[in-house]
């Protein structure tokens, strides 16, 4: 039987996309530290039309709840009169930060979708919808977290350090197959959340 596992992170109600799910607790922990600046990014429908005030404001980064967010990249995919594409890339997981990001500068989000955790992509895969992730895709993400946490806490490099092969070293070998290290790659949605296989 397929050993049972558990999202890392999460989506919002009217979000959908790529999602995480594992039963290595490591590995979870690692994915969301705050110091793990891991890139997410999204696919992002908006309206009305966005000049380059809006996007340089986003970008910089706009106070929320008390502080700042992280600067992230924004670029713009499609435009039609009434709607635009966004992409952005986020460095940090504050709650709803791109919608709020929007509010800001008085865009409204029509469609929200998270189409990559750095490099490992949602493709093809259909909403409501997951597979295994490949031994080679989970070592990547390890990296870019150990790496990212180690950049960041530079009075505690060597620390970090060691504990970042710590990670690598007991994950890269670890099989997806079994309850030993399951990792999965869903796409999650209204669709998936309504039907009943919310996860």
């Amino acid at each position: 039987a397929p050993a049972k596992v558990y999202p890392v992170g999460r989506l919002d109600k009217d979000s959908e996309g790529l999602l995480l799910m594992t039963n290595d607790g490591e590995f979870s922990n690692l994915m969301m530290h705050p110091r793990a600046h891991i890139s997410k990014t999204y696919r992002v429908t908006v309206r009305p039309l966005v000049n380059d005030e809006m996007l340089a404001k986003m970008s910089a980064g706009v106070e929320i709840d008390g502080r700042m967010t992280a600067p992230c990249e924004i670029e713009v995919l499609e435009s039609a009169e009434e709607r635009v594409v966004l992409k952005f890339v986020l460095y940090e997981g504050r709650n709803r930060e791109i919608r709020r990001l929007c509010e800001s500068v008085g865009l409204e989000v029509i469609r929200l979708k998270r189409i990559a955790i750095d490099t490992l992509k949602l493709g093809m895969l259909q909403q409501g919808k997951w597979r295994e992730l490949k031994e080679q895709e989970v070592k990547r993400l390890i990296i870019a977290g150990s790496k990212s946490a180690h950049d960041s806490a530079d009075s505690t490099k060597s620390n970090k350090n060691s504990k970042a092969k710590q990670y690598d070293g007991r994950n890269a070998a670890r099989s997806t197959r079994g309850s030993s290290g399951a990792h999965r790659s869903a796409n999650e949605g209204e669709r998936a959340r309504s039907g009943g296989k919310k996860r």
